[in-house]
Formats: structure tokens, sequence, C-alpha cells
């Protein structure tokens, strides 16, 4: 019988045999190759402060249990079909899946299965893109040098005349935004009037950067999740005065640009198509074996690491 990832009680995880369910006629039988941690994500559900009101929308799509406890959460997920097909699947930290086909998307060749696990993360730094219509020549600045700023910061740095700031407390992270083509400085070096921000450090603090080094009208897009937190925000300074956007982004809908124009599954095949860089290695972390996992997980969702891999077997 598969073994799977189970939180068991805040902080608490172990491998359980999980029965597989019965296979329909569109479902597939996927054995896991790798699976990435989501890092904010999962410290949230690991700790149990995803909020009662978010428990419903939360869910991932073959979670099992519920944020009450147990729970076999992950989405990042990829594996190998019975025919032998590589695909990226919304799948948790388990050896053998049941899954829809139409959660499942075919890798690209020329994408290695490791890095494969960022696809959920691109996929979220490509909608938040959609949601900020980012246009050439514009200064933009990223709060929070993590996965998914450091994906966002990637992509807004294809765009022509775009001077890409990235910024964060942790220094180490600025010869990884250089590499992917933006420049970094750390967060008392950040410069005023930029025109298009996104934050994504999940911090007050970063979110207070954001509002005060944004340009007259500028768009500043939230793609962040608090959880429980509630960050003050200073609304009644130069916020109206500056008529400043505030913007939420959140992956679970297609962007308002493109949604009606792209599906879901169209959304996905293109992020992974955009994983085809070799420099984006740079954001995965030397692979945790899957047997190591119970014993590691909480240091590796607490850790300032990027993407956490997890191996099953496979050299990868």
């Amino acid at each position: 019988m598969p073994r799977a990832l189970w939180i068991t009680a805040p902080g608490q995880v172990e491998l359980r045999e999980t029965p597989l369910p019965p296979r329909g006629p569109d479902d597939l039988l996927l054995r896991t190759l790798a699976s990435g941690i989501s890092r904010g994500t999962e410290r949230l559900v690991l700790h149990g402060r995803v909020p009662a009101s978010q428990h419903d929308l939360m869910r991932a799509p073959l979670q099992e249990g519920d944020f009450s406890f147990p729970v076999k959460y992950g989405y990042c997920a990829v594996a190998r079909t019975e025919a032998g097909l590589r695909v990226f699947a919304l799948a948790p930290h388990q050896e053998l899946t049941v899954a829809p086909a139409s959660l499942c998307a075919a890798l690209p060749d020329a994408l290695p299965t490791a890095r494969a696990v960022l696809g959920a993360n691109m996929e979220t730094a490509l909608n938040i893109l959609w949601d900020a219509r980012p246009l050439a020549g514009e200064r933009a600045l990223v709060v929070g040098a993590g996965v998914v700023g450091l994906l966002t910061a990637y992509l807004l740095a294809k765009i022509p005349g775009m001077v890409v700031t990235v910024t964060d407390r942790d220094l180490s992270r600025a010869s990884i935004a250089t590499a992917l083509g933006a420049g970094f400085v750390p967060p008392d070096a950040v410069p005023t009037g930029q025109e298009l921000i996104i934050h994504a450090s999940a911090s007050e603090a970063g979110l207070l950067l954001a509002l005060s080094h944004a340009a007259f009208e500028a768009r500043i897009i939230e793609a962040s999740w608090f959880g429980e937190a509630r960050p003050a925000l200073p609304l009644g300074e130069a916020f109206h005065q500056r008529r400043l956007s505030l913007i939420s982004t959140q992956v679970g809908q297609v962007a308002p640009a493109m949604r009606g124009r792209r599906s879901h599954a169209q959304r996905l095949a293109l992020a992974l198509e955009l994983l085809c860089d070799d420099r984006l290695d740079a954001l995965l972390e030397p692979p945790v074996p899957f047997d190591d996992l119970p014993a590691r997980y909480a240091a590796l969702l607490d850790a300032p690491a990027l993407c956490p891999v997890i191996s099953y077997g496979e050299p990868l």
C-alpha cells in the first residue's frame, strides 16, 4: 500500500499507508518521482493556522482529511503515468496517486523532473503578471525574494525596458535575483517612485515598504497570503493623495485579463514551458528522500530555504 505524508496534529507529521481510491474512466495512476514543498502555505497548514472561513477554499485538489487534522496536503508533484509519460500533478506528498487526467499536465521534454516541481509556483507568478498588467519601461519592485517573488521578477525582467528591483532581508538572494535578470537591494536601499510593486513577503513590514515606495498612481499587487494575520496599513497618510491601487491576486481563478481566453489547463501548460530555463535550478534545494521527510519536514518549512524537493527513489 502506498505511503503518504500526513499532518496528524499541529507541528506533527508521519508517513501513513494510504489506500488508493477506485479508479474512474478518466483517472490516471501516478508513480511520484518528485514533489516540491510550498513553504508558505504548508507552514500555515502544519501549524493549524488556516482560518476556519477558508477551510473549503484552501483545500488542495487531492487533499484528504481536514485542516482540523489529520490532513494530507500538497500540490506540487511530478509523476510518471503507467504509459511512461512524465506529468505535473496537483497531488500531495505520496508514493502512488490516483488523479483525474484533468489535474495532470504533460511536461515539456526539455524540462527536468526536479525543476518541474516549481510548476504551481510558476503558474502563480504567471497569474500575478496577468493581474498586474505590466507595461514596457515601467519601474517594478518585487518585495520578497521567495520562490514566487523570484519567479515573478524573472518574468517581469523579460519585458522590454522594464527595470526590475528585488528586495529582501536575506541578502544571499542577491545573486539569484541578478542571475534571473533583476536587480537587488536591501530593504533600506529600495528606490522610491516604483510604478508597479509586487508584494510577496507575507509580512506587514514588506507591505509597508511597498506602500511607502510607490509612485503616483502606482499599482501594488498583493501576492502574499497572511492566513489569520491582520497587518496594519497606513491608508490615511499618502495613500489617497498618491491615488495608489492595492490589488489582490490569487491563483485559484484565472486573472481577469485572461479569463475566458485561457483555461486553468492552458495556464499550467504555459507555466511549465516557462520553466525551461536552466537558471531556475537556483530556486531548488537539494533533494530530501521521502523516507526522511517526517523527521525533516518542520525544519524544511522553517529554514530560510527556497523550494525543498522530495525524491522518491529514482535519480532526479
